[in-house]
This record gives structure tokens, C-alpha cells and sequence, in this order.
């Protein structure tokens, strides 16, 4: 029998992330999901340039597919998101995935999926106090902030904080942070593109 998705990532962190988020399939709106993650051995570009073809041979395995990568890492600077995911989307439909798959590109990494403002954020980061005693101490340190109140560089600063509190950046850290937020909390345009995709596709 077919399972419901397929998933082709960059890297073990995204990995990690996703395969914390996919069981959340209450606060996703959707049905329960059979999936499995693969992650591409050339990680962004990989995905970007091959992952279609790749996700070719899976083709009669799952009903459904998803290609996610980060901008940043991708090769690509000088393309828009929105061209890259039509262009990742074109080659999924050449693959023979028609309108079953889509692309999502984060920009410009991972990390900004984190980066909502819950108390389970600064907790999982060993920060002792809220989210906003948070961004003020890495204001403080130079880090600079969108007015979504994202960082800039969402990496580079999570890397600061658990630097600070002597916890070693793993992929079970962004596993452990994507079991615990509220989706509401996080309105990153590739996050909302992840879960509007999944209702659209898996809605009970």
C-alpha cells in the first residue's frame, strides 16, 4: 500500500524538525500521516538541482511528496524564492508527480522556524526567562531583529544563546523545539506554506 508523503530534506536538522511536527497531526488539522523523511546527500543544492529526479523512483510508493530546502546554501542568490519553488514544482510535475507534490524553500534557513515566540523556545535554548528577555540580551549583543521580531541571522543566534548556556546545537534540539510550539506561533511564509499544504492535501 502506498504511505500518505514522502519528504526529501537538505540536512539531519530538518529532518529532525519535521519528523517532531508531522505526528502534531491535531494542531496540523489533519489525519494521521504514514511518511518517510529522506535526506539528500548534497543537502540544499541537492535537493534544488537532483531532488526531483530522485523523488522520481518513489513515484508509485506515496501518494504525495514534498521537496525542502534552505535558500541559504542552495547556490542560488541571485533567484527569487518564489521562481526557485515554481522550478522545483515544474520538475516535480516533469517527474510524473503532476500536482501531488510541492517545493518550499526557507529563507534563509531552518533556524528561523525557532524562532516563535513561545516560552518553550527560550527553555529548549537553556534560557531562563521569556522570549522577549531573549531577544533583548541578543539585541544587546549586536544580533539584529525583522519586525516579524525574527532574527536576521536565526543560526547565528541560536548558536549564541547555546553557546552561552553550554548546550551542544544537535538535530534533537530542533526535534525537541518542533514538538512543543504552537503553530500558531510561528508565521514564517514557508511554515505556513508547509501546514497549508498539508490540510490541502490530508485534511481529516
Amino acid at each position: 500500500m502506498k504511505k500518505d508523503l514522502i519528504i526529501l530534506v537538505a540536512d539531519k536538522n530538518m529532518e529532525s524538525a519535521v519528523d517532531g511536527i508531522l505526528p502534531r497531526h491535531q494542531s496540523l488539522g489533519i489525519h494521521p500521516l504514514s511518511y518517510v523523511i529522506q535526506v539528500h546527500p548534497q543537502h540544499d543544492s541537492g535537493v534544488r538541482k537532483t531532488g526531483a529526479e530522485l523523488l522520481r523512483t518513489q513515484l508509485g510508493l506515496f501518494h504525495h511528496a514534498l521537496m525542502i530546502y534552505d535558500y541559504e546554501g542552495a547556490g542560488c542568490d541571485d533567484v527569487s524564492i518564489d521562481i526557485l519553488e515554481d522550478m522545483g514544482d515544474k520538475r516535480l510535475r516533469q517527474a510524473g508527480w503532476e500536482d501531488r507534490a510541492r517545493t518550499i524553500v526557507i529563507d534563509p534557513e531552518l533556524d528561523i522556524w525557532v524562532w516563535a515566540d513561545s516560552p518553550h523556545v527560550p527553555e529548549k535554548l537553556g534560557w531562563k526567562n521569556d522570549y522577549q528577555s531573549l531577544k533583548h540580551w541578543l539585541l544587546a549583543k549586536g544580533f539584529k531583529f525583522k519586525p516579524d521580531n525574527k532574527p536576521i541571522r536565526p543560526k547565528e543566534s541560536i548558536e549564541a544563546v547555546l553557546r552561552i548556556n553550554r548546550i551542544p546545537r544537535s538535530s534533537a534540539l530542533y526535534k525537541r523545539i518542533a514538538q512543543r510550539v504552537g503553530f500558531t506561533k510561528c508565521t514564517d511564509r514557508s511554515f505556513v506554506k508547509l501546514r497549508t499544504t498539508l490540510k490541502n492535501w490530508f485534511a481529516p
